[in-house]
């Protein structure tokens, strides 16, 4: 296996979600031009996500959210973006990171990009998985501690790639 060292994953990551931030932001100072809006879903488990606890029992893993004729405050910083929604009759303010979404959708101009979330003890595991897989490997027939075998075909990596055709509008 090729080492990335450039992290193009994180960097494609970042790239997109630095395009999430200045549209809400336009739009925040804007408002939503035509018939533009957005469907953006998110963890609501993730570090930093504020949602009242009502919403957090209704969904409890993620939520989406409809950026279209009923929203106020959009507020936009770096880290996060904080919005005024109805959900039932009930006015409710959000708070969530853009670390935390896991999709933006525009559906005008069907446009859609989905995001990898992964909270922080996630990542802890990620970084610990690296470190086991830089120990040499166990010899032959020798088992390690809290591992299970992997069954055939398992652990086999395969690369996503994305067109970027896949975001352009269709002529026609």
């Amino acid at each position: 296996m090729v080492d990335d060292l450039i992290r193009y994953d994180v960097l494609y990551q970042e790239a997109l979600l630095g395009l999430v931030k200045k549209v809400l932001g336009e739009v925040a100072q804007a408002g939503l031009p035509g018939e533009h809006h957005f469907y953006v879903t998110f963890d609501t488990r993730a570090p930093g996500v504020r949602i009242s606890s009502r919403l957090k029992a209704e969904y409890p893993n993620e939520m989406t959210v409809v950026l279209q004729h009923q929203f106020w405050d959009l507020t936009v910083s770096d880290s996060t973006f904080e919005v005024g929604l109805s959900f039932k009759g009930v006015p409710e303010r959000l708070v969530v990171p853009f670390r935390a979404v896991k999709s933006f959708v525009d559906p005008h101009v069907s446009f859609q990009v989905k995001f990898d979330v992964q909270h922080e003890e996630d990542a802890a595991e990620v970084v610990e998985e690296a470190a086991d897989a830089e120990q040499p490997p166990p010899a032959d027939g020798e088992t390690v501690e809290g591992e299970q075998p992997a069954a055939e075909g398992e652990g086999d990596a395969k690369a996503d790639v994305v067109s970027l055709d896949a975001f352009r509008k269709k002529n026609g």
